[in-house]
Formats: C-alpha cells, structure tokens, sequence
C-alpha cells in the first residue's frame, strides 16, 4: 500500500494557494492550507477597498482545489526536529513537509506617532480599518499618503479620483522601481488628478500627529487622515521558531526553495529568501514560488532532485484610479526599461492582470500542475549576482553550487 504523504501550507495568499493547489497532482498527498482567513485575500486590490471600488476578496472555493483542506487557525510556532506546528488554537499538527508561505505585511513605522495616528493598508484588517475613516472624513478633509511604491501611488491615485485633497510623500522619489518615462508619465497622471507629490530627501516623515504630518525639511503639513504605505515586513514566525532567516525575516533557503536547516520545509512568496537574495516581494513572484515550491515538495517525495529556481520578471503594473494606470516593462532580471502602457490601456491591462491571477489560480485548482513555470531560463543574471555576493547569501556553498550547475 503507498504510504501517504501529509504537507502543510502556511498562508493562503498567492503562494500558498498556488502551492497547495499543485501539490494536490498526487493521490497520495495530503494537503492542509492554514491560514487565518476564511476567504482568499486579493491583496493588490486593497487599496481599492479602502477607496470603495472593490471589497478584495475572494471565496476560497473559487480558488482552492477541492483536494485541499482549509484550516482557518494561524501557525504560532514550528518545530521542525518533530516535525509539527502549533496553532493558535491550541491544537498541533504534524507534517511530513512544510510550505512556509506567510507572505508580508505593513513594516513597523519606526517613526513617532505612525503606529498611534497612521492607517496601513498591508492587509484586509487594515484596509478595513481605514474605510470608514475615509466615509466618515469631509470631502475637503486633508489625506497624506505616506510612501511612493506602487501602494502608495494606488492609494492616492484611487482616493484623488474620488475628489480626495491628497498630497503623495515620497520619502525619496517618485516610483523608485520605474524608468525615468514611466515616472514622468505617473506624475503627470497624478498632476492631473490633483494629488501634490512631494519628493526629495526633505520629504520624509519624521513624526505623525493627528492632524499633521511633519517632515525632514521643517515642514508640517495638515492631514486629517494619514495612510502609510512605507515598507514591508514579514511575520517573525521563522525567527521564533528558530530557523534560519535574512535580517528581515524572511526564510533562508538554497536555490530551490529548501530551507537552509531542513530538507522538509520549503519556503515561498515574500516570506523567502533564496541564497539571500530574495525576489522583489509581488504577486508577480509570488505565483511562480508557489509553484516552484510545490514541485520541489513533489520531487522530494519522487526521489528526485529539484530544480532550481527561475525568476523572471515582466515588469510592475500600477493602477492611477480606475480610469488610468501603467504597465512598466522590465527586464527579465527585474530592471525597468524605457517602454510603457500608460492611460486607459493601462487600467485595461491592470484589470485583465488582476483578474487573470485568480483565473491562474483556479485553473491550477482544477487541472494541478497545469500552471507553467516560466520556459525562458532568466537565471543569467542571477548566477551573476550569486557568485559575485557569495558571502551575503546565507545558504550552504555546496549546496547552492550544484543546483546553479
């Protein structure tokens, strides 16, 4: 008789769905997905929920394979010499291999008064939270969004829309990620739109109050709502756990998403750190280490040896309110080039994105392991990058070597 195989999938976001999803090719797999959720989380439509245009989530049974069982509890420790987890619910669980898939969420502020008087949207509860702060703010109340990555663009972009006094601060540039064009086209949508974009190394927050917002250069600005977007971090579940991570957090795994302590915990999404140099966290990458991770888990149990990954990216889409948006090409490495989509085309293609990525996922949900993994080897790079930095990749020299061969 074969002998069954159980594996638990910590976080059901884009990686752990998609890793949960393919595991399910064998008969002989046992799936649990633990999340803290009931229902998936569109986390790249948050800033629309806190705009009202969208409530971000979706149904699991509309994106999980039947094969899988949910368990809505959360993970508060993992002993990996017993091979088993703790729930908050007071309950363990034993596993034969585990997909540590937690994913991220709003950093710590570090800066006085943001914990106490900012809102973040780096998740359902916080976007959520924010809502009806805005519902109940007058029209003229005065909104600061603080950080200008794609959230922070999203989010005042989407609240300027709606006729919102927002005033965008950068903490540094405009888009850090974009080519130069891309960034002229992102601020002349803004311009439009209304929202003042303040830029440059004086634009940093140094204190929140609640009715204002102070910067590096002296100034303090009026803000009735404040909304940080600055910065991601990870849960510290790997750290209290006693696994290996980078100085962020995220696991430490070797080239095919193995941890760098034990064979039988792989590791994806933004909570990874393969060879210590993780992936620009995204649902772009985040999809693929899903699926990277699953088959490693299914090559272990076929006594095979797992690929390595292989990374590559298309760029960063950026909606700017429901009527315009950009998509910023990139090299496969994950280096913006000159050419953009911006206007409606933009939103069209940001929309057809978003809504593509849960069409990703219930397919594999239906079909396992008919997600492809990227074709075209985008790994050039990288090996640079490995052997050029081998003393900052925290993974076992030997190890990592062979899988580049």
């Amino acid at each position: 008789m074969t002998e069954n195989t159980e594996v638990i999938v910590i976080g059901g976001g884009y990686a752990g769905v998609m890793a949960a999803n393919r595991l399910t090719q064998r008969a002989d797999v046992t799936v649990t997905l633990v999340n803290p959720r009931p229902s998936f989380v569109e986390r790249i439509r948050l800033h629309q929920l806190a705009g009202g245009s969208h409530d971000a989530v979706v149904a699991y049974a509309d994106v999980l394979g039947r094969g899988v069982r949910l368990l809505v509890d959360t993970v508060t420790g993992i002993d990996a010499a017993a091979r088993s987890v703790t729930l908050a619910s007071g309950e363990t669980a034993a596993y034969d291999y585990l997909v540590y898939a937690v994913g991220s969420g709003s950093a710590d502020p570090g800066v006085p008064g943001a914990a106490e008087f900012s809102y973040p949207v780096g998740s359902l509860e916080e976007a959520q939270r924010l809502r009806p702060v805005l519902v109940a703010a007058p029209a003229t109340a005065a909104v600061t969004v603080v950080g200008a990555g794609p959230t922070g663009i999203e989010t005042a972009a989407e609240l300027a829309e709606q006729g919102r006094v927002v005033t965008l601060v950068c903490g540094g540039v405009l888009g850090p990620y974009l080519h130069a064009r891309g960034r002229r086209s992102v601020a002349r949508r803004l311009a439009r739109l209304g929202v003042t974009v303040l830029e440059g190394p004086g634009a940093k927050v140094t204190a929140v109050t609640r009715h204002a917002v102070r910067l590096r250069d002296g100034r303090e600005l009026p803000s009735e709502v404040t909304v940080w977007t600055a910065g991601f971090g990870v849960p510290d579940l790997a750290v209290r756990s006693g696994l290996s991570t980078d100085a962020v957090g995220r696991l430490l795994t070797d080239e095919s998403l193995t941890s760098v302590d034990d064979d039988r915990i792989v590791a994806a999404g933004d909570s990874a750190a393969p060879s210590g140099l993780p992936l620009r966290m995204s649902c772009q990458a985040a999809i693929p280490l899903g699926a990277r991770a699953a088959d490693t888990v299914l090559s272990r149990i076929a006594g095979e040896r797992p690929a390595p990954l292989n990374a590559v990216f298309a760029g960063q889409c950026i909606s700017l309110g429901r009527r315009a948006g950009i998509f910023q090409f990139a090299r496969r490495h994950d280096v913006a080039v000159w050419f953009h989509i911006a206007g409606r085309p933009g939103a069209k293609l940001k929309e057809f994105i978003c809504q593509g990525i849960v069409k990703h996922l219930a397919g594999e949900a239906r079909e396992p392991g008919s997600y492809g993994l990227h074709r075209v080897s985008g790994g050039t790079k990288r090996r640079e990058l490995l052997a050029a930095a081998p003393e900052t990749n925290g993974t076992d020299g030997l190890r990592t070597a062979k899988l580049l061969r």
